[in-house]
């Protein structure tokens, strides 16, 4: 029963990196790229360590499972709302097809402008 339980975990991981991977060619801008990247890879790395911890069955694969799962659940999600957000005040387009942007006018031009390679950067040199 384990080693059906961790087979099926392996395909949904596989499907869920597959995913992501599919998502970050087939999604229109950055932002959706971002999602598809943080969401379904978490989700299927979090499959493929639960699906060691019950093939192998030991504590000490267990523990270091748990910790994996807990640095990706840590580490992924955090990294790519702030590779985002740094993504937005550099100025990256979004989707046209987006209807909402709930940062507009959050942030102040000039304070939180990036130093150095902006998008805009090579429309005003080339005027």
């Amino acid at each position: 029963m384990h080693d059906l339980l961790a087979a099926f975990l392996l395909a949904a991981g596989g499907f869920l990196g597959l995913s992501a991977a599919v998502g970050l060619i087939r999604f229109p801008d950055v932002y959706a790229r971002m999602h598809a990247a943080s969401k379904a890879g978490t989700l299927g790395v979090s499959c493929l360590f639960v699906a060691a911890i019950l093939h192998f069955a030991t504590f000490e694969v267990a523990i270091l499972c748990v910790l994996g799962i807990g640095f990706f659940m840590l580490t992924a999600p955090i990294s790519a709302h702030l590779l985002a957000r740094a993504a937005y005040r550099a100025g990256a387009k979004s989707w046209p097809g987006t209807t909402v942007d709930h940062l507009s006018g959050s942030y102040d031009e000039f304070r939180d402008r990036l130093a150095g390679y902006s998008f805009e950067s090579e429309k005003s040199s080339k005027d």
